[in-house]
């Protein structure tokens, strides 16, 4: 079977711009409330179309955490996330340390890791002022 082939599109470049712009992992209710300004005839379904043909493109990742919807992410680099379950903000963390545990991890080459994941839960710092 053959690689699709995605033809360019204004709107999906715009997407993909506000989320590499984007520090907060935007939702796709997100991307499209801030974008529908700028452009009037965008669906919340086109948004959903592009954002799949952005992750199969491999420009971005789906972070599907505990919350309903998912959030995306065009920061490729290993990282990990801090997850505020009061909030639901999310935050990249650099954890060089965690090079360790992929180390070990594929000490055993009987079992090929193909990718991983590791999220910390928490209160962000704004959430804990407000308690």
């Amino acid at each position: 079977m053959g690689k699709i082939i995605h033809r360019h599109s204004e709107q999906r470049q715009k997407i993909y711009e506000l989320i590499k712009k984007s520090s907060e992992h935007p939702t796709a209710m997100f991307i499209y409330e801030t974008l529908r300004a700028k452009i009037p005839n965008l669906s919340l379904g086109t948004v959903y179309r592009n954002l799949n043909v952005l992750v199969e493109l491999g420009l971005i990742r789906r972070l599907p955490f505990s919350d309903t919807f998912d959030r995306f992410d065009a920061n490729l680099e290993m990282h990990h996330h801090l997850i505020c379950e009061k909030c639901g903000r999310v935050e990249d963390i650099m954890a060089p340390n965690i090079a360790v545990i992929n180390r070990d991890a594929v000490k055993d080459e009987k079992f090929k890791i193909l990718r991983h994941k590791i999220d910390f839960y928490g209160i962000c710092e704004k959430c804990n002022k407000n308690r």
